[in-house]
């Protein structure tokens, strides 16, 4: 088995288990994170095709700048669930811990050996056939000529969502406002009036 094979199996199995971990899990920051991961093991995908372009923009755009965006969201309303410090993880927790830190350490072996190691090992990207695959010409070229329409939407898809987001978190702001209001009785509301 070439060192790409295994690369891309790797890549293969780290996205498909962080998808299911970020649906399975309880935790809102939790699944973000999750996402996280499954974005940079597609991105490592796209990189061996040879659309470093598409595996750049990948990390950049979705887990640097629409993920922190989701993790504001959820701060901002405080979907954080309940936190249990101190309290032993659960065994799929622990064992994707353990996983994830063997997959670590072997990605530092590999880095290490290729920067110490003369020898030139067949790594990198794929033969793709087509010359421009991934590139910015073609990527901006198909993005804004024939899915332009279908981009314009998903950002008004995700201002709508951040909308929503802030109408809700005021919403339950005033609830919470008028609840406490409510739960005083009328001569406390009457003195506080008077001082």
């Amino acid at each position: 088995m070439s060192l790409d094979t295994l690369i891309f199996v790797i890549s293969v199995i780290v996205a498909v288990f962080s998808a299911t971990m970020m649906i399975v899990q309880r935790n809102p920051i939790a699944s973000v994170l999750y996402l996280i991961v499954s974005l940079v093991a597609q991105a490592v995908l796209y990189v061996q095709l040879g659309a470093l372009f598409l595996g750049s923009i990948l990390i950049i755009v979705y887990a640097g700048a629409i993920l922190v965006l989701f993790l504001f969201i959820i701060m901002l309303l405080n979907l954080r669930g309940n936190e249990d410090l101190g309290e032993k993880s659960p065994l799929v927790s622990q064992a994707t811990k353990f996983i994830v830190s063997i997959l670590f350490v072997l990605e530092l072996v590999f880095v290490v050996r290729s920067g110490y190691v003369a020898e030139s090992i067949a790594t990198g990207v794929a033969d793709t056939g087509s010359t421009g695959f991934g590139s910015v010409e073609d990527v901006a070229l198909l993005l804004f000529t024939r899915y332009l329409y279908p981009f314009e939407l998903t950002s008004i898809l995700l201002l709508a969502a951040i909308v929503g987001a802030v109408v809700m978190a005021r919403r339950e702001n005033r609830d919470i406002q008028q609840s406490m209001f409510v739960e005083q009785t009328p001569s406390e509301t009457f003195k506080k009036g008077q001082g």
